[in-house]
C-alpha cells in the first residue's frame, strides 16, 4: 500500500509539473506562511498561520509540505497529530498560488500528504472545508473519495478574511480512509461516481436547490435519495450580496446538519453542485 500511494503521489506531481516535498527550513516555511497570506488576505496583523508556527510543527514532526516549480512555491499543504497519539493526521490548511491554478496542484499535495502519512503507519486524515464552496466540495468528496463526519456550526468564529468574509465559518469535518478502496481508486485518477441527474429522474425531490434570484429554494428532505445543492460562487455571491450569502449559510446549515442528525450518508458530489445523501444503510 505505501508504495503504491508513494508512486500515485509521483505521478500526480508529474502530472502537474511540480515537486512536492516537504518544507523544513525557516527560508522555506516563511514562503509558505506568505502564501497562505496571499491566498487568504486576513484583514492587517493577522495570519492564517505563521512561520514560526510552522518551524515548531515541522522539528516536532508534523506535516508541513510544498509544491515547487523550478524553486518558486505554488502550493502548500500543513497538517498535525491528532490523537489518540498520532493515530491520525488533521489537515489544517492547504492552498494554491494563483499562478498554479488548475494544474492539478491540490491533488498532487494531497496524495504526497497520504503518501507520508501511511509512511507514518496513519491511515486515516481529517480535516474541514466550507460546505457552500461547489469546488471545494466536489474536490474533497469526488476527486479525494473522503466522507462527511459532522457538520460544525461556525467552527472557527470570525474570521475576517478575503475569502471567508465576516459571517459564520460553518464547516463539515470529512474523514479520509487512506486504505479504503474508494481512496486508493480515487488516488489513481478515478474519481467517487455521484450524479444528480439519475436519482431525480427517479422521482428524488431537492431538499435545497437555487432559487431565480440565486438564494436558496427549500424543498423536501423525504424520500431514499436527497439532493442538496450549493450556489456556484459562493465567495463571490457573499462579496456581492452578503445578506443572500449568509441566507445561504442558514439555510445549508438546517438541511445538512439535519440530514446528518438523522444518519443520513453522503455518498457524492454532483460536480453541478449537488451534494447526494443516501438513507439506505450499506451493508
Amino acid at each position: 500500500m505505501r508504495a503504491a500511494a508513494v508512486a500515485a503521489a509521483t505521478s500526480a506531481a508529474t502530472a502537474s509539473k511540480v515537486e512536492v516535498r516537504e518544507a523544513v527550513e525557516v527560508s522555506e516555511l516563511a514562503e509558505v506562511a506568505a502564501l497562505f497570506a496571499s491566498i487568504w488576505q486576513p484583514v492587517t496583523g493577522s495570519q492564517p498561520v505563521t512561520a514560526e508556527l510552522l518551524r515548531a510543527m515541522a522539528a516536532s514532526g508534523n506535516y508541513v509540505a510544498g509544491a515547487y516549480e523550478d524553486g518558486e512555491l505554488l502550493g502548500a499543504c500543513v497538517g498535525f497529530f491528532g490523537s489518540p497519539a498520532k493515530a491520525s493526521l488533521h489537515s489544517h490548511i492547504a492552498g494554491v498560488s494563483s499562478r498554479g491554478l488548475g494544474r492539478g496542484i491540490g491533488f498532487a499535495l494531497k496524495l504526497h500528504q497520504r503518501a507520508w502519512a501511511l509512511c507514518q503507519d496513519i491511515s486515516l486524515v481529517t480535516w474541514t472545508f466550507d460546505p457552500l464552496v461547489r469546488r471545494n466540495a466536489h474536490f474533497n468528496l469526488a476527486k479525494l473519495g473522503a466522507l462527511p463526519a459532522r457538520y460544525l456550526p461556525d467552527f472557527y468564529g470570525p474570521m475576517h478574511d478575503g475569502i471567508n468574509g465576516s459571517g459564520d465559518t460553518d464547516r463539515l469535518m470529512v474523514r479520509w480512509e487512506l486504505t479504503s478502496p474508494a481512496v486508493s481508486a480515487a488516488s489513481l485518477g478515478r474519481p467517487v461516481p455521484a450524479g444528480a441527474a439519475a436519482p431525480r429522474e427517479r422521482g428524488a425531490a431537492p431538499a435545497l436547490s437555487v432559487a431565480s434570484d440565486g438564494g436558496p429554494l427549500m424543498g423536501s428532505s423525504d424520500g431514499p435519495v436527497v439532493l442538496v445543492a450549493v450556489p456556484p460562487d459562493i465567495e463571490a455571491l457573499r462579496r456581492a450580496d452578503p445578506g443572500l450569502g449568509q441566507a445561504w449559510r442558514v439555510a445549508l446549515r438546517e438541511v445538512l446538519s439535519g440530514l446528518m442528525a438523522e444518519e443520513a450518508r453522503v455518498v457524492g458530489f454532483d460536480r453541478a453542485g449537488w451534494y447526494v445523501f443516501s438513507r439506505e444503510r450499506s451493508s
